[in-house]
């Protein structure tokens, strides 16, 4: 059996590793000249030589998850005094993963994949490689899809957007708060970046004002210069009209409203659409339904990604191996529609579809038993839990706490 695998950063790499304690070697096409995906700094913005930039990561990025739940289940970050760590770091242990495992020569570089299509019972890659130009065409069995999902922009569609005469910004593009020295700025979003970028940019901004429709959230976790507001009703040339009948002035819009699923490389034939952000047709999330060689590693979020991605590929793997058999198309897809219905019934949109949070232990747990495979230890979840609390409870300092895991059940605040 062959079998592809897009992107060489946390999703690729473990699932490179788990085929090949199969003794299936793989063929992993990574558009950079790096390891790490998401993780790898690139100054650059925008498109360089024809492609977009593909890494959102932004200069001196501390994680806002501790590094005792953001490693594999069988291998740790390491050893550092401090649960909180740069996104070098990051990078450093997914480099340090890759040489463990002997993975760096299944990587082909510098390879951008332009399209992937069903040929008869073959997955055809069309592969550019950047530093030839030259096309190359390959046929597998299998494919794995794990180019992530922090690399398209999603904007807020807000009315009269267009008529804003200052400068507008996507997080995607931000790399240093240099920007915004001495601007106001209007930051839109509430998820964990837009509330962190917000303090991050106030200590170059004049002021800061945070547009969000959050429940809950205190203004205490910000810093001074950092006000918030209501959604943003609709714009003018100077400002913005918000939900509560003010208005203000911006010289910039910072847009943290997140990322959009992309898969631009798909073609139609290969099953695989996206409607709101909700990607489908997935068996447990990561399984082509259509197509059931196929697999798209990493979709959920608020999750600790690395164990779940490292789940998800031995899931995926025990199918496409034979060591367990899928159910038929119309099983797969009643499982799908119980699963979502659950969701909608409990008021989610189709864009959270992918979303876990607290939900994510359950979802492992339906991974490992519906497989057979190992659990990813629940001590994992629950910090993950304590962490995202300390967030928003505590912005401003949570980087400070320092956490040691004791067993597979417990965990520890040290400080």
């Amino acid at each position: 059996m062959s079998l592809c695998i897009i992107g060489a950063g946390t999703a690729g790499l473990c699932s490179a590793r788990r085929a090949l304690e199969h003794q299936l070697r793989p063929t992993v096409f990574e558009l950079s000249n790096e390891i790490g995906g998401t993780w790898v700094f690139n100054k650059d913005v925008g498109i360089v030589n024809g492609i977009d930039i593909h890494s959102s990561m932004y200069e001196n990025l501390r994680t806002n998850l501790p590094k005792e739940i953001m490693g594999f289940p069988d291998f740790d970050i390491g050893e550092n005094k401090n649960s909180y760590i740069s996104s070098q770091e990051i990078c450093a242990f997914l480099n340090s993963y890759a040489d463990h495992f002997e993975l760096r020569k299944y990587i082909e570089f510098n390879s951008y994949v332009i399209r992937v299509l069903k040929k008869r019972n073959k997955w055809q890659v069309i592969v550019k490689n950047l530093l030839t130009n030259k096309l190359q065409f390959h046929y597998f069995d299998n494919i794995i899809v794990a180019n992530g999902h922090y690399h398209t922009p999603n904007y807020a569609n807000i009315s009269n957007a267009h008529m804003f005469k200052g400068e507008y910004l996507h997080s995607h593009d931000y790399r240093t708060s240099d920007i915004f020295n001495g601007k106001s700025v209007l930051v839109i979003g509430g998820g964990p970046s837009a509330l962190d970028l917000s303090n991050i940019i106030s200590k170059s901004a004049k002021r800061v004002t945070l547009s969000h429709h959050l429940v809950g959230i205190s203004n205490s976790i910000f810093l001074k210069n950092v006000t918030t507001k209501p959604d943003v009703k609709e714009f003018d040339e100077n400002g913005a009209y918000f939900n509560d009948g003010s208005y203000e002035q911006f010289d910039t819009i910072f847009y943290c409203t997140g990322y959009k699923y992309a898969f631009p490389f798909l073609s139609v034939t290969a099953g695989i659409y996206v409607e709101d952000n909700y990607v489908q047709m997935l068996y447990k999330q990561c399984i082509n339904m259509r197509n059931p060689t196929m697999a798209i590693i990493g979709l959920p979020f608020y999750v600790c990604a690395a164990q779940m991605m490292d789940l998800q590929a031995r899931f995926v793997l025990s199918y496409f191996l034979g060591t367990n058999q899928l159910p038929s198309l119309k099983e797969m897809h009643e499982d799908t529609v119980q699963n979502t219905n659950r969701l909608w019934n409990a008021g989610y949109k189709k864009r959270q579809a992918h979303m876990l949070g607290d939900n994510q232990m359950s979802y492992f747990t339906e991974l490992a038993k519906t497989a057979g495979i190992e659990n990813i230890k629940p001590v994992i979840a629950k910090l993950h839990i304590e962490s995202s609390n300390c967030f928003n409870e505590n912005l401003l300092h949570f980087r400070e706490d320092i956490f040691r895991l004791v067993d597979s059940e417990t965990f520890v605040k040290i400080n």
